[in-house]
């Protein structure tokens, strides 16, 4: 069986958001400083040894983030629909990072958002 290889790279922007129809405090504005994690799968090395360039993910994994820093969340167009959970913007973050990164025997495998250092959510498709 091929091996395969699973980089990640982190990030983190700060983001307000409030969720409709959430029974509780959430419910009403408020703000987090929002940790994500992306991993990226391969299966093959180049010549130097690396599958994927951290350097080259962690650009496009800041390009992506940084147009949700310092916002709030509910007025961008992702979210006018969706409540802004750690559940869609892992989703979001999935199939934005996905429609660039995604090539032949490279893609991103899961998406890490934590909202705190306690809780969070992963996305991933099969």
């Amino acid at each position: 069986m091929p091996g395969v290889y699973e980089i990640y790279v982190k990030a983190h922007f700060s983001a307000a958001h409030a969720l409709t129809g959430y029974p509780g405090d959430c419910s009403r504005l408020h703000g987090h400083n929002w940790n994500i994690e992306v991993f990226v799968r391969c299966s093959q090395l180049d010549e130097v040894g690396i599958g994927v360039d951290f350097r080259d993910i962690t650009r496009i994994v800041k390009r992506v983030v940084d147009n949700l820093d310092h916002c709030h969340l509910n007025e961008l167009p992702p979210f006018h629909h969706h409540n802004p959970t750690s559940e869609n913007v892992a989703r979001y973050l999935y199939r934005e990072l996905s429609a660039v990164i995604n090539a032949d025997g490279v893609r991103i495998s899961r998406v890490k958002v934590s909202e705190t250092p306690e809780a969070g959510a992963i996305y991933w498709e099969e």
